[in-house]
């Protein structure tokens, strides 16, 4: 919605609460425009219905004032004796209208004086547990987010079964954009499944101001740019337009910032020419095709704590090429096949191969050949192992719809990449039909659909198109990132899928809270070196799990000590 819709929607809002309300006002002592007027009119109430003034805050703070409005409407009601469960009901069920029945067809009496406190203990319950969700809503939404780790794109830096909060006010807390959705639930509800807001609503962008730019190399999450799905890709299951508050959130290092080059050399990130440095606590891990003198079984696998393998094969050339074999290849669900080499009788080729393909294709194994996902730590083991003949960084196909621009003049693989540039808020860059795969998706959605903007571009021959006119050049609206995975190699990121725009950044991760070990039980499922521990820093993590430990005990002594003084008799 316009920023003139907002408007529009407001003046409406207001125009209903006086019409549901201004003899109410009256009947309290007040003068009827005072109804009428937007903002005071809150003030009054507040008044009215014996509530502190800043209340009215949270009533312009989306999510919060969902809960807010609900809330206002009983307390009206019961501020004119109107206490009745059943007239609570009619309240909520209503959506507030019930006012109007109060308003036009009750002879009113104010109760100035009412009590604040509930007069049940369902109805203090009530009250207690709905200020703990407005609390918990605006922590939520505007200072810290709980956030766990579901992938191993980040692994051995963060692993999966990591629990963390999520710093909003690092980067600046983007306000809600939809403005009808339960607290503290992303896109869906647990358990249905079902749609946890309404899209059909939506406020414009906003960010608060933050203390911190975006760094090399921080860990950011973020909200997935490409997610229009039910579920998080490929293949999708169904389309669906989601606001930008309610895509799936990632995580993932940033490597590059507005306005750097970047290249990827041999699984090694450069910017603007020079390799980039990570922390040391990054764990860089790629696939490394190893060849021994010895049989690379579960022994070598466990010996070195591998975890991703995937095995090399040959097959008779004439299969490979065969038309029907290729079309069984490309089938749906059909197992990840890679051509590593070939000479004239065989294909090389690995993958995570079924049996079914295995004996269909006449595949036979080298049990010397391995592809192992590993950190450069454990490659160096392996090579100083005696029957190791070689370690080396694996390539992998280049070109390919997969990889970001999806352009076949682009002919990239995933350990070898680039350049490309990175685009920074009011920089100009040529548009042409070799650059326009890079900025089509930026100028159509980024800066387009996502912000009210209907921008289409279009080709007729060489001549690039917005909205029907030829465009040479294109200046930036807002800053974009390049964000990768550390498990380079088993990552979808931004090599897939492109810029990430500085819109989309939710916050910054800073403390490990808890982790599990989904192939553990009882207590040894929590990895406790890592409870309580900073995600960055330098240096192996520390746990501050036993200091929390000894402040909580200490703290509940203290409080055991202060009631015991307080119900001793004095003399």
């Amino acid at each position: 919605m316009t920023l003139t819709g907002w408007l529009l929607f407001f003046l409406i809002v207001q125009l209903v609460h006086f019409l549901g309300t201004w003899k109410l006002y009256v009947a309290a002592g007040r003068k009827a425009w005072e109804a009428g007027i937007p903002i005071y009119n809150a003030v009054v109430l507040m008044q009215i219905i014996n509530r502190p003034r800043w209340w009215v805050l949270l009533l312009f703070i989306p999510i919060v004032n969902l809960i807010m409005f609900p809330v206002i409407w009983v307390e009206t009601a019961r501020s004119f004796g109107f206490n009745k469960a059943t007239d609570t009901i009619l309240v909520l069920i209503t959506l507030g209208l019930y006012l109007y029945y109060i308003n036009y067809t009750q002879k009113l009496q104010h109760i100035p004086d009412r009590s604040r406190k509930p007069r049940t203990s369902v109805g203090e319950w009530t009250s207690s547990i709905l200020f703990a969700v407005v609390a918990a809503t605006l922590v939520h939404t505007y200072f810290m987010q709980p956030f766990t780790i579901p992938t191993s794109s980040l692994e051995k830096t963060l692993l999966v079964g990591d629990y963390l909060f999520v710093s909003k006010i690092h980067y600046g807390a983007r306000a809600p954009i939809t403005a009808i959705a339960l607290p503290m639930v992303h896109d869906r509800l647990p358990v249905s499944g079902a749609k946890s807001y309404y899209s059909g609503l939506e406020f414009p962008y906003l960010r608060f101001p933050g203390f911190q730019d975006i760094k090399h190399n921080d860990i950011v999450v973020f909200s997935w740019p490409v997610d229009e799905y039910v579920d998080i890709g490929p293949p999708p299951t169904g389309y669906m337009y989601k606001p930008i508050d309610k895509k799936s959130n990632y995580v993932k290092r940033c490597v590059a910032l507005p306005g750097d080059s970047l290249e990827i050399k041999n699984g090694y990130v450069h910017i603007n020419g020079k390799k980039n440095d990570l922390p040391d606590r990054a764990k860089l891990m790629f696939y490394q095709t190893v060849t021994s003198r010895e049989p690379l079984d579960n022994t070598f696998l466990s010996q070195f704590n591998i975890t991703e393998a995937m095995r090399f094969y040959t097959m008779d050339k004439t299969i490979w090429d065969d038309e029907r074999v290729q079309a069984y290849l490309k089938e749906p669900g059909r197992s990840y096949l890679h051509e590593a080499s070939r000479d004239s009788t065989t294909v090389e080729i690995t993958g995570h191969i079924g049996v079914d393909d295995i004996n269909k294709l006449k595949m036979q194994p080298n049990f010397n050949k391995l592809n192992v996902n590993i950190t450069e730590e454990q490659a160096e083991w392996i090579r100083q192992e005696p029957t190791t003949e070689s370690v080396e960084i694996f390539s992998f196909p280049k070109g390919g719809d997969d990889l970001f621009p999806n352009s076949p003049n682009y002919q990239w693989e995933v350990n070898n990449y680039g350049p490309i540039y990175i685009p920074k808020a009011g920089a100009t860059v040529n548009i042409d039909t070799e650059s326009i795969p890079f900025y089509k998706r930026i100028i159509e959605v980024y800066e387009g659909s996502e912000l009210g903007i209907e921008n289409v571009i279009s080709q007729e021959g060489t001549q690039v198109l917005l909205n029907g006119e030829p465009i040479t050049q294109y200046t930036f609206k807002q800053d974009y990132y390049w964000m990768m995975g550390d498990n380079r190699n088993n990552s979808q990121d931004a090599r897939m899928w492109g810029y990430v725009p500085f819109n989309h950044v939710v916050g910054k991760p800073v403390f490990i809270w808890m982790s599990l070990d989904a192939n553990k039980s009882g207590m040894s499922k929590v990895r406790w070196d890592r409870v309580f521990t900073t995600v960055g820093g330098s240096g192996a993590p520390v746990s501050y799990f036993k200091y929390f430990l000894i402040v909580l005990g200490g703290w509940f002594v203290f409080s055991f000590f202060r009631k015991r003084k307080k119900k001793k008799p004095t003399k």
